[in-house]
């Protein structure tokens, strides 16, 4: 008590004599004390000297290794009506084992015979491309014919103008031949009209010649006609040469208008086909989408959208499901001061919420109820929280990890750095120094070689 009456009773009552009095009075008490001090400091001094292991901690969650093994909501690509649910939360379910039924919101597919019908369509469309294609077929070998029949009918006109030209050279030999003989008709006419005058030939004589002559004149005539009728009969039969080759080429050109025309037809309709066929495979393909199955195997988490005749869009949550068998892993969070001390292969411990453990920070090896974990990934981008994502993996050389964490539970990690003394790591926390790098036997090697 503070001595602030005048009246002070250690000088009244003497306290010396008692037991509490003895034992604060007495002078060994002080001499207690130092002993405890220096053997309080001893112990301290020999503590700082003590090894310390450094790490960096951090706050994260129970995940999975890999990302299809991670809790997810089931979508719908349509939308529909729910019509009835076949599992309820918590239910195991397979893969491809039938959540929950819908229906169709969309009057355009209403038609309970949509896929039958445009299957039909498709077939109806079929028939006709083959139709098309065994005209076309017919064209080609009519345009076949038509080309042989014209090979033909120009070659027999080429013969026919080849005898024309071959009669033309006969007549004009022939015509050549009757002017000889009228020349020679004309002559002897000439002697024998000439002896006559003198006498020596008959009057007769005469008059046989000027037949002959006569004769051989109207031949001349003749053949000259006959030479004229060969040259018009030439160029009648490179007119039907002309007219020929005209004429098959018009019915040609009309056979291949008509297959080009079918072969148009051909190709639009089996466009149509095709569409027929993209809509048959996606009503086919959407009357599948209206039963919404399990992606693999796993327990409902959720039902996002519950009740019956409920209506939603297409991309709309409906169910959430976590995977049966997972390899989990655990997220972790560290500054970006820290970031150049975590590597891929780190040695990282970790307590998880719900697990009890006794965790001394320096001494992982003293630490009860943690377990062992290593870096398999560290994320390149900061997160929205301003710090590095960190995927820890569980580590085969420790003890296996509880089987009964559940992903999305809480995790403190402790990533395991250099050994240091422990009045080395007072003075890098008073200094605000960051851990000593953490280098593997083989980082040390690489690093001296």
């Amino acid at each position: 008590m503070l001595n602030i009456s005048h009246n002070q009773l250690n000088k009244s009552v003497d306290i010396t004599g008692t037991k509490s009095g003895k034992r604060v009075f007495h002078t060994d008490y002080f001499k207690y004390f130092n002993r405890f001090l220096a053997a309080f400091t001893i112990v301290g001094f020999i503590i700082l000297f003590l090894p310390w292991t450094q790490n960096i901690t951090g706050r994260g969650q129970v995940t999975t290794l890999t990302p299809d093994q991670r809790p997810q909501t089931i979508q719908s690509p349509i939308p529909g009506r729910i019509e009835k649910w076949f599992v309820r939360e918590g239910d195991f379910v397979a893969k491809g084992d039938t959540i929950m039924k819908i229906s169709e919101v969309k009057s355009e597919y209403f038609d309970p015979n949509l896929v039958e019908r445009t299957g039909m369509q498709r077939d109806a469309k079929a028939l006709s491309v083959e139709s098309y294609t065994e005209k076309v077929k017919a064209l080609n070998r009519q345009i076949s014919a038509l080309t042989q029949e014209r090979r033909l009918k120009l070659e027999q006109a080429r013969n026919k103008l080849l005898q024309a030209k071959l009669k033309v050279e006969s007549d004009s030999i022939d015509l050549e031949a009757a002017k000889t003989n009228r020349a020679i008709a004309q002559r002897q006419y000439d002697r024998t009209a000439t002896l006559e005058g003198e006498g020596f030939k008959a009057t007769k004589d005469v008059e046989d010649k000027r037949l002959k002559l006569q004769e051989t004149e109207a031949k001349l005539i003749s053949q000259t006609n006959d030479l004229l009728a060969s040259r018009n009969e030439v160029l009648n039969a490179q007119m039907e040469i002309s007219r020929t080759d005209a004429e098959y080429a018009d019915k040609i050109s009309k056979a291949q208008s008509d297959k080009f025309t079918a072969q148009s037809s051909q190709f639009d309709t089996e466009a149509q086909v095709s569409k027929l066929d993209n809509e048959y495979s996606n009503y086919k393909i959407r009357n599948s989408l209206l039963y919404i199955t399990a992606p693999y195997d796993g327990y409902i988490n959720k039902a996002v959208r519950g009740g019956v005749g409920q209506t939603f869009k297409e991309g709309e949550q409906l169910v959430g499901i976590m995977p049966a068998q997972v390899d989990l892993a655990v997220e972790t969070f560290v500054e970006p001061i820290d970031l150049p001390l975590i590597h891929i292969g780190a040695k990282v411990r970790v307590q998880f919420d719900g697990w009890p453990a006794i965790v001394f920070s320096g001494w992982p090896s003293a630490s009860y109820g943690t377990y062992g974990g290593k870096v398999v990934a560290i994320e390149n981008f900061i997160s929205d929280n301003g710090k590095f994502r960190v995927l820890l993996a569980p580590d085969v050389e420790d003890n296996p990890w509880p089987k009964d964490i559940r992903a999305g539970s809480g995790a403190f990690t402790m990533a395991l750095l250099d050994d240091v003394p422990i009045w080395f790591e007072l003075w890098r926390k008073l200094n605000g120094f960051p851990p000593n790098y953490y280098q593997t036997e083989n980082q040390v090697n690489a690093a001296k070689k």
